[in-house]
């Protein structure tokens, strides 16, 4: 019941956002548009038809989907980082691969004037940072899980240090400033070309994760007792880390780095629904989704000038998580 609930609420959300913009678009313009597009009706108006198709499908559309896409990802990652590592506070950058994202993000800005290389840099050397982790973790097999969390902190502390070194030798005057900027988050650069690329893995990654949310239950039980149920341990939580870790990294290819959506939804989701991780990574999804299209809105129409919607999620996630924080001890 709470997941349809949840589900109408993010359709509606995004039908909102859609008429929201610079150029406001009324709820009944955009079902008319749509309605044309999928039927045989002619056009009555040809040249407020084409102005609206271009402002509704190719330039918000876009945008919309990869705020569901990044939001939905980040927090079911974040969810499952939480329930494997057994730590509420953990996030999608447990493991470095945000720091590794970052750094290779912005490689690709010096190397390169083309967004596909910072793009595939930022992939890249997410899952490269990962591996890192996993490496310094396999150093010791006592206490796999703290080596884990060990090996991450580890990689994300080279990884930054490897950005500072980075911005440090990027031009003061057009690289470094574009750095920073794509370092705070954002989604004004988007596009379809981008959005139909990602969304195919992100989705496949996402749906896998919640197919296998049962084993993440056994895992959360520790592992001695999910060994005693016939569960591969290690290989179930190499799997884990794998997806989240893919959809975490693309989620930076889409719009750099928005952090504590990861942290902050799972917790609200586990609040509604519980901590079964068959209700609560779905839950998480569609609320991570929903919260990021409304902070998206106010990120583009607060002032006359866009915010970096990495700022604006910080800045509602930190009182926020300590509300949540606060409420949980309560119940």
């Amino acid at each position: 019941m709470m997941i349809s609930v949840l589900f109408v609420v993010l359709c509606l959300t995004a039908l909102i956002s859609l008429s929201l913009g610079r150029y406001p678009v009324s709820v009944g313009d955009i079902l008319r548009v749509m309605g044309l597009m999928v039927s045989d009706q002619p056009v009555t108006d040809e040249h407020q038809y084409l102005i609206l198709k271009n402002i509704l499908i190719d330039i918000r559309l876009p945008r919309i989907t990869a705020a569901i896409l990044i939001g939905a990802a980040l927090s079911v990652s974040g969810a499952v980082f939480q329930s494997m590592f057994m730590n509420p506070l953990v996030s999608p950058g447990l493991l470095g691969v945000l720091a590794g994202a970052s750094f290779g993000a912005s490689v690709g800005m010096i190397v390169a004037r083309s967004w596909f290389v910072v793009q595939l840099g930022a992939f890249s050397f997410g899952l490269i940072a990962v591996l890192a982790a996993l490496a310094i973790s396999s150093i010791s097999r006592r206490d796999q899980l703290l080596m884990l969390i060990l090996g991450g902190i580890i990689s994300g502390a080279l990884f930054t240090s490897l950005l500072s070194v980075v911005k440090y030798m990027a031009d003061p005057y057009e690289q470094l400033p574009a750095i920073i900027y794509w370092l705070m988050g954002g989604l004004s650069a988007i596009d379809s070309v981008t959005v139909l690329a990602v969304c195919g893995p992100v989705l496949i990654g996402i749906l896998s994760l919640l197919l296998l949310s049962g084993y993440l239950n056994v895992l959360s039980m520790g592992d001695e007792e999910a060994r005693s149920l016939g569960v591969n341990v290690r290989f179930l939580r190499l799997l884990f880390i794998f997806l989240a870790t893919i959809i975490s990294s693309l989620t930076v290819v889409m719009g750099g780095v928005i952090g504590w959506v990861g942290l902050l939804i799972p917790h609200i989701a586990r609040m509604l629904v519980g901590p079964d991780n068959r209700i609560l990574l779905p839950a998480s999804a569609l609320i991570g989704a929903a919260y990021l299209l409304i902070a998206d809105d106010i990120a583009r129409l607060l002032f006359s000038i866009e915010i970096p919607i990495g700022i604006l999620t910080s800045l509602v996630g930190i009182p926020f998580f300590a509300l949540v924080v606060r409420n949980a001890r309560k119940g």
